[in-house]
């Protein structure tokens, strides 16, 4: 199946192209319009398909891409793929802004065509296994170190993933919303959130002055708790705590649940199915709210 790979950054490199070299069935095609790292990466991964335009990479008859480029440009590339008629899988977000991101969710449905956002959470193993828990409480840190940032691009590059993955975990519906955070010098220190709902709250949390980069969920409920640890370590806490770490051959790439969406999105190509967007846009929705009330 011939498929597309739009953008070659560090998200591409790291995460992505391992997994999708290692595919079998897939015809890869690469795009990016700077030259020397195109060569470079093909040469890596020994893909001989390289292209350094959209249209050009369009005419080669892809069936799908994955767009990882700038997310400047995600709406103008996506826009062009769907028009094609070419299944799309793109990194978060959407776009910086709402309005961006609902166009491209109405296009594709317009179109017919299927939208994936790279909420690659859902996925993992770890977050998998604390949806199985009861969760009338929810709290998920992620933090950094020495990183401040400005409103819109905090929360939609980075703060997005703990959105989501509050609404992935949340046992029924979103009754409340509470933002609370730290302002200093137009750049955001720190920020939670708050959701709530009937019998269960839900809080996020991102400390961009933490001391440490850290990712750490927890959920509780009928007197037991689970915890995940960097989206590795599982420890359940009920009586005595036990310790399930990932295992020494188990890639983070799995771990962190990007083999899995890829697949997800590879095998709804394969078979004809449609995934909508629509439910990642109700996160993004969320998000803009979020960037307001900041700004309040």
């Amino acid at each position: 199946m011939p498929v597309g790979v739009i953008g070659l950054g560090d998200i591409a490199q790291k995460a992505y192209l391992p997994v999708l070299a290692a595919l079998p069935g897939l015809d890869l095609k690469l795009m990016t319009r700077d030259r020397a790292k195109l060569d470079r990466i093909g040469d890596t991964h020994r893909i001989a398909p390289r292209f350094t335009d959209l249209g050009e990479l369009i005419d080669s008859g892809v069936r799908a891409a994955f767009v990882h480029a700038s997310t400047d440009q995600h709406v103008p590339i996506v826009t062009a793929l769907l028009e094609a008629g070419i299944d799309v899988y793109v990194d978060k977000p959407l776009d910086y802004h709402l309005d961006g991101a609902r166009k491209l969710v109405d296009l594709a449905e317009r179109e017919g065509r299927s939208l994936m956002v790279g909420f690659n959470r859902r996925h993992a193993p770890g977050y998998l296994l604390a949806k199985e828990r009861p969760r009338d409480l929810i709290v998920l840190q992620k933090n950094r170190e020495g990183l401040p940032e400005a409103a819109r691009t905090l929360v939609y590059d980075d703060f997005i993933h703990v959105v989501d993955t509050l609404r992935f975990l949340v046992p029924g519906e979103i009754q409340h919303v509470d933002v609370r955070t730290r302002v200093r010098d137009g750049l955001v220190e720190h920020v939670v959130l708050t959701l709530a709902g009937e019998g269960f709250t839900a809080l996020g949390i991102m400390n961009r002055l933490s001391g440490s980069a850290e990712e750490v969920l927890e959920v509780s409920g009928a007197d037991s708790k689970r915890e995940v640890h960097n989206l590795a370590e599982v420890i359940d806490h009920r009586g005595q705590p036990t310790v399930r770490r990932r295992g020494d051959w188990v890639p983070v790439a799995r771990q962190r649940g990007i083999e899995q969406v890829v697949t997800t999105f590879l095998d709804a190509v394969r078979s004809g199915q449609t995934l909508s967007a629509r439910d990642a846009l109700r996160t993004h929705e969320l998000c803009e709210l979020i960037v307001e009330r900041i700004g309040e």
